[in-house]
């Protein structure tokens, strides 16, 4: 993982906004977060990263659904193993739209790790596409915003603490890839209590 960071990194750095949206389209959180430390160190604006990363966000749930929409099942069984999508994962998110509706993309976008099977099983059961698309860009708001944050946030401490310990790089970048990390076995725990509570 610090390797690819350190890929998007460069990248960034030598593409700017540009190189921006085409990359969090496939790799959202990890380049959101870098993108958000370099605002904070004055490489970008951080209104519009999170424009951009809000925007990639949703340009990837648009491209997932329309996939689910056009190939069904078909898809999941020829591709989705490839990406994580099950069969039998789209078939509990399909039960989970039945009872929850738009909700649901909101909900997965914001607290599990279950987006990308959620926006194939949104297309596969024709979801209203203006709703699909709204509680897309909702949940993105509040997903791409924390991420900002919390980018920024490690931007700042390396930019205060840099004059006084030489090593402060080093620890900004492990404690950011930590707290990544502590985020992703939240979501997949909030994945699977959802599915528990909802008879999944």
């Amino acid at each position: 993982m610090e390797q690819t960071g350190q890929y998007i990194f460069e990248f960034l750095k030598n593409y700017g906004y540009w190189g921006m949206v085409p990359i969090m389209i496939i790799e959202g959180p990890i380049v959101t977060v870098i993108a958000g430390m370099l605002a904070s160190l004055g490489a970008f604006s951080w209104p519009i990263v999170l424009v951009l990363s809000i925007a990639g966000d949703v340009i990837g749930d648009v491209i997932l659904y329309f996939l689910g929409f056009r190939y069904g099942m078909g898809f999941v069984r020829r591709i989705g193993k490839c990406i994580g999508i099950t069969e039998s994962l789209v078939i509990k998110m399909e039960k989970y739209f039945q009872r929850h509706g738009g909700k649901t993309i909101f909900a997965v976008k914001s607290t599990t790790g279950l987006c990308w099977a959620a926006f194939v099983a949104a297309g596969i059961v024709r979801m209203d596409f203006k709703k699909f698309l709204k509680y897309s860009f909702l949940g993105g708001i509040v997903w791409s915003g924390f991420l900002v944050a919390m980018g920024y946030f490690y931007g700042y401490l390396w930019r205060e603490i840099r004059d006084y310990i030489d090593w402060i790089g080093w620890a900004v970048s492990i404690g950011a890839i930590v707290s990544f990390a502590i985020i992703t076995l939240y979501k997949k725990h909030q994945s699977k209590k959802m599915f528990e509570s909802n008879g999944g």
